[in-house]
């Protein structure tokens, strides 16, 4: 697919996505909410807040799911699959039932339905918003052709542990960072107008603090202030709403021994009545169900009045409220207000859905067949892969030349269709899915020759594995070592206590090393690894992710040349699990790390403090200089605006492009506030030997910060303001904030 097809191809799709159409009046819609509302009785209503899952696995029978329609007492379905099911059951629900009201039919779609873009922390690497958004965009497009009309995305879980196996879902340590790309998320996914058919609700999650979890573990938590919470881990789900987003889920964990889905400051204080949020909120998979075991509720009947009256519209899974609710009511133990609340915001979802003028919203099996994998969907994710890896490491083995005709692909990952996909790849198909050494054998051509071998699996290697494939590496002109974990090694339910590679693969990774031949390491992995091994040996390193249905194609193409690596890492990689939690936004300390080590100081007495790759690093096939930062004025009074100007020189022989980064830290606070903070960035493409001058903005609200849990404002003073390539790398000048 040519470069000028893709670019027609996105523009049509971004076309489509804010296409404007007719919506019902207000009022219109608030009457027939009221109309059926005053219509149900207290089991309808208890209903219409029953979300269920039609994953085989979970239900005793396909049958009895579709009873639970007919008798009203399913209001949304998830996990659904295609078009002929979703238009069945569908129709069950608005022509069998009393009330006749259609169903709310969502799906886990976290990187691409059927075409399978690089999972969400490798779209974060790529630092491209507007891709990030043509990602969403094709995803959503082939979900809703499906019957889809919620998607349970995107994940926007501030994640600093990459033992934690869903870092993989999300967009990294930054909370600007992931705000920015939630909202372009939520763009791709909601449109301008819900109810166009190829639009669907995006249901952002896990409000709130997900990802501050313990020793890595999924549905732990940290005890977190909630000062901190409004700092570090809010700010992406608070710029999901105010984007427009439709849904929240809530998490699992209690970040103040208080589980999310019962926590009514979260839930109705800050969602609703600091952000404005009108939308639907959902429990998480049999969360409520959970609460006794938390020890903060006494059974079910607990649960669903707590769940209820914090704010939680939706019990996924739980039964709870369709069991409970109308026991509670009629007893007294809860308001049937609240009842009615919950049903009438789930209602306005449906009608701002367009689902009571169609049910279906078009979709068909014909439609299906038109809009699903198409090749303008391929080469957007081809796009994206291309964008997301991120060159570690290159000491002048990359690019290939034109005479590297025989290249040996060694190791467990280098063919493997599903491990290319990732975790929760929808509907992806392992076998539509281009692997590293299709990709290499499409691109070598008839004049060139691919020899692979395994070198064993992920997990194990014999010696007779690893001895035939340091054999191959010799017999080749170059190698590319295909390492990393595999697809279910990270995502949910899959933490580890150790990041290194799996298994026999660093002795795998040595032996070939050994044989001297020019050597390119291809990470494969959902999660940064601890890689100081691998970073002393290897000549060069690239870091695949996990790339997705084109991921092979966009691998050669980059190790061949064609293009230039253009990721940047989004989460930092430390040396060690002992460093673990290291970020670009730690705080500062009266003690800090000193080099050489210092004692009573806060490094390590075994090993530096400094991470091994930083947040924002990221290599190419040339080389940058870049000035130092520039401003406009030296005072910034309230309401104003700053510039910064950054010169950039490509002093390489390629054309690349460079990603300016900005970090900004106010030197003095009444809170302490983290040593750089990601601000803002920008991508400018230089041809080789080109310089030109790069423009950022600083404004109040970027050196502002939280100075209790309800004061954000900033402080007079001065202001760090650092420019870099990286967040380790930077150069400073001062702002003066005077209000």
């Amino acid at each position: 697919m040519t470069a000028s097809v893709l670019r027609l191809a996105a523009a049509a799709c971004l076309a489509a996505a804010f296409a404007s159409s007719a919506t019902a009046a207000p009022e219109e819609r608030n009457g027939r909410v009221e109309e059926l509302l005053s219509q149900m009785t207290l089991e309808e209503k208890a209903g219409q807040l029953n979300f269920v899952s039609i994953v085989p696995v979970l239900e005793p029978a396909y049958e009895d799911v579709t009873r639970r329609i007919a008798e009203g007492s399913v209001g949304g379905l998830f996990n659904v699959y295609g078009a002929e099911q979703t238009r069945t059951l569908q129709e069950i629900a608005v022509t069998r039932t009393r009330l006749k009201i259609p169903m709310i039919l969502a799906m886990d779609v976290i990187h691409g339905y059927r075409t399978v873009f690089p999972t969400p922390l490798a779209q974060a690497a790529s630092w491209d918003l507007a891709a990030i958004e043509t990602a969403e965009r094709v995803a959503t497009v082939e979900s809703t052709a499906a019957g889809v009309n919620m998607i349970f995305t995107p994940m926007l879980d501030v994640s600093r542990d990459p033992r934690w196996g869903r870092v993989v879902e999300g967009a990294g340590e930054s909370p600007w960072l992931a705000a920015r790309i939630g909202e372009a998320r939520v763009r791709g996914i909601q449109g301008a107008d819900l109810k166009k058919p190829d639009n669907a609700a995006s249901c952002v999650k896990h409000f709130g603090a997900n990802g501050a979890v313990e020793g890595g573990r999924d549905y732990s938590a940290l005890d977190l202030s909630p000062r901190a919470l409004k700092a570090t881990y809010l700010p992406p789900f608070e710029a999901a709403s105010r984007a427009g987003v439709r849904c929240f889920m809530g998490a699992f964990n209690a970040t103040d021994g208080r589980p999310t889905i019962t926590n009514r400051h979260l839930l109705t204080d800050v969602l609703r009545g600091e952000w404005g949020f009108t939308g639907v909120v959902t429990s998480d998979f049999q969360a409520i169900k959970e609460l006794p075991d938390h020890g903060t509720a006494a059974d079910l009947a607990d649960s669903a009045r707590q769940a209820l009256t914090a704010g939680a519209d939706l019990d996924m899974e739980s039964r709870a409220y369709v069991k409970e609710i109308p026991e509670l009511v009629r007893t007294g133990r809860l308001d049937v207000a609240v009842v009615d609340e919950a049903v009438r915001r789930v209602l306005r979802l449906k009608e701002d859905l367009g689902l009571f003028e169609d049910p279906y919203r078009g979709a068909t099996p014909d439609r299906e067949k038109r809009e699903i994998f198409t090749d303008a969907q391929k080469a957007a994710a081809q796009d994206m892969a291309e964008k997301s890896f991120v060159l570690l490491k290159n000491d002048g083995v990359l690019p290939f030349g034109p005479d590297v005709k025989r290249v040996a692909l060694i190791g467990p990952l280098g063919d493997s269709a599903a491990d290319t996909l990732g975790p929760w790849a929808a509907r992806g198909e392992p076998n539509e899915t281009e692997t590293l050494k299709q990709g290499l054998e499409r691109r070598l051509g008839e004049g060139g020759e691919v020899l692979a071998t395994h070198g064993g699996a992920v997990e194990d290697s014999t010696d007779e594995e690893i001895a035939a494939a340091v054999e191959t590496a010799r017999r080749s002109q170059a190698v590319v070592l295909a390492v990393g974990e595999r697809f279910n090694q990270s995502g949910e339910s899959a933490a580890r206590s150790e990041l290194g590679l799996p298994g026999h693969q660093e002795k795998l990774v040595r032996a070939v090393l050994a044989a001297g031949k020019p050597t390119v390491v291809v990470v494969f992995a959902g999660r940064p690894l601890a890689l100081s091994s691998l970073a002393e040996r290897a000549p060069a390193i690239l870091y695949a992710w996990q790339p997705g249905t084109m991921g092979g194609p966009a691998l050669a193409r980059l190790l061949m040349g064609d293009v230039e690596p253009k990721g940047r890492l989004p989460m930092t990689f430390p040396r060690s699990v002992g460093q673990i939690p290291i970020h670009h936004e730690a705080l500062p300390t009266g003690r800090p790390a000193e080099t050489p080590i210092k004692p009573f100081t806060t490094g390590y007495g075994d090993s530096t403090y400094a991470a091994l790759y930083p947040f924002g690093y990221g290599l190419t096939y040339t080389s940058f200089t870049f000035g130092p930062p520039k401003l406009d004025r030296e005072r910034l009074a309230k309401g104003e605006s700053a510039t910064v100007s950054v010169a950039v020189r490509n002093h390489g022989r390629r054309d690349g492009e460079a990603v300016v980064q900005l970090y900004l830290r106010p030197k003095v606070a009444e809170v302490s506030q983290p040593m750089r903070a990601l601000r803002g960035f920008a991508r400018v493409a230089l041809k080789a030997g080109e310089t030109k001058t790069v423009e950022l903005t600083v404004a109040e609200k970027d050196f502002g910060y939280w100075k209790s849990e309800t004061d954000f404002g900033a402080t007079a003073g001065p202001i760090d303001v650092m420019t870099g390539p990286d967040a380790a790398n930077v150069q400073t000048t001062t702002l003066t904030y005077a209000p």
